[in-house]
């Protein structure tokens, strides 16, 4: 009983991720098309860290989803295993998300991008 209910809020949790990248990207697409500047480098990159924002947030959720799931209800050392893979495909897709939506590493500061910015010329204002 205990373990159909734990697998149903883990099953639900997934959902939860799938539902945050398909409304993401939906959301985020209407803007971009709202917008009407297809050409506009700006709204370009507005469309692409939206994406990458949703997928980030999907993406933990989904991860908790697999947590709960291996660790609760089957870990076996084989799922566990897979478990561990997964979550390290994810951590890095996080991380390259992450730089390509702040210009960073994680562990860098934001101070980084603004002098690189401003060594450079840039003016995002």
């Amino acid at each position: 009983m205990l373990v159909e209910v734990i697998d149903t809020i883990a099953l639900l949790i997934e959902v939860l991720g799938v539902v945050v990248i398909v409304g993401g990207f939906a959301i985020t697409s209407w803007r971009f098309l709202h917008h009407g500047m297809f050409h506009d480098q700006r709204a370009f990159m507005h469309y692409r860290h939206g994406i990458a924002r949703s997928l980030i947030l999907g993406l933990d959720f989904l991860i908790a989803g697999d947590v709960i799931k291996t660790v609760i209800i089957s870990n076996t050392g084989q799922q566990v295993a897979t478990l561990g893979l997964i979550v390290l495909i994810r951590a890095f897709l996080g991380f390259t998300l992450h730089v390509e939506v702040e210009g960073h590493w994680p562990w860098q500061d934001s101070r980084y991008k603004e002098a690189k910015d401003s060594d450079r010329g840039d003016d995002h204002g």
